[in-house]
């Protein structure tokens, strides 16, 4: 097992680089430690637009992609010859900006000698929650690619331990909505997802019917914590479905219709209505994957992981042990769950052999 690898992300429209370490001889009960996570976002540039644009997100990470890496491995305090790998995102995602991270990635591997480990982005997802704590010559940085400032984030938190085998797995993004049974590192089984749109997509397209900017899935949190579900009733599809299949794309049209038909609502209760009728769907379907199959562990990853609200409902139903990323940055898209998830993975490839994969899935 390598202990120290260089993860690289630009699946979407953020430019990252992360240096990790790990020594399964000292660190197995405490976590992965980072050593440098530096996070490049266009996010200012794409809420202009309401969302994002792939190829002016791809433009924006060809200008980032050397920097945010170089000081990435300055900040770690190792030498490139201390770097035993190198690990990046090669889908899914907006292939232009995959591009990116790949192809210099496949470089540097190439120039370095360096073993190239391919991690699936939905998969790094989960292996956030194997991250423990920023080691005392490291920490979080997030930047925005139209400031040349690097603030320090918090120091989050610890686990007494890391998740363990076996173990359901809940992936709520902008894209995805997954439920995985996890057994061991690299076993899975595919349990169920989102038969439409993404638990995130529809708290996106809800916050702009609503008039908020983008990102809308902050947005509507800030706005449900003043608000009273119970006044506005919104449908929960698929409740009584006996699989663990996710619809939200009713929900979207329910709010719409709602608007259009109700002129004097208070926008503080619909937002808290789609909030809770979101978090209680996940929340459903991920109690019943829980009773099916025995576990008594789960994690949740993916940007919407960040949402206190679905964390704290998570904890209060389940009555088993949930784990969720230490920190909100490691919930969106950064290069730390990549360099994480390297550690366990049994993948090298040959560098030119690597291609960019859009499509890929879980």
């Amino acid at each position: 097992m390598y202990k120290t690898i260089l993860g690289i992300e630009t699946s979407c429209d953020e430019t990252a680089a992360a240096v990790l370490s790990f020594d399964p001889a000292q660190d197995k009960q405490k976590g992965i430690r980072i050593l440098s996570n530096i996070v490049a976002s266009s996010a200012a540039i794409q809420s202009k637009y309401g969302g994002i644009i792939p190829e002016q997100a791809a433009r924006e990470q060809l200008k980032s992609i050397i920097p945010v890496i170089q000081e990435a491995i300055n900040e770690s305090r190792l030498t490139i010859n201390e770097i035993d790998a190198i690990a990046v995102t090669f889908g899914p995602g907006l292939i232009g900006s995959l591009l990116v991270g790949v192809e210099t990635a496949k470089t540097l591997a190439l120039v370095w000698n360096k073993p190239l480990i391919p991690v699936n982005h939905l998969v790094g997802h989960f292996y956030a929650n194997f991250i423990d704590k920023v080691s005392k010559e490291g920490k979080v940085s997030e930047v925005s690619n139209e400031s040349t400032q690097n603030p320090p984030l918090d120091t989050f938190g610890t686990f007494d331990t890391s998740p363990t085998f076996p173990i359901i797995g809940l992936l709520v993004s902008g894209g995805h909505t997954d439920l995985v049974l996890f057994t061991d590192h690299n076993k899975y089984q595919y349990l169920g997802g989102t038969r439409d749109d993404a638990a995130g997509e529809c708290f996106d397209k809800c916050a702009r019917l609503l008039g908020l900017p983008y990102p809308g899935g902050p947005e509507i949190s800030k706005l449900a914590a003043t608000g009273d579900a119970s006044k506005i009733k919104l449908p929960k599809p698929m409740t009584n479905s006996k699989d663990l299949d996710f619809s939200f794309s009713g929900l979207k049209t329910a709010v719409a219709n709602y608007i259009d038909k109700n002129k004097n609502y208070k926008h503080k209760d619909l937002a808290a209505s789609i909030e809770q009728t979101i978090i209680e769907s996940l929340m459903n379907k991920t109690l019943q994957a829980v009773k099916e199959y025995g576990i008594n562990q789960v994690m949740i990853a993916g940007g919407v992981a960040a949402n206190q609200a679905l964390s704290e409902a998570l904890r209060k139903s389940l009555h088993v042990r949930v784990f969720s990323p230490s920190h909100n940055i490691f919930c969106t898209d950064n290069a730390s769950m990549i360099a994480a998830a390297g550690f366990f993975s049994e993948e090298i490839t040959k560098p030119l052999d690597l291609q960019a994969n859009p499509n890929l899935s879980l």
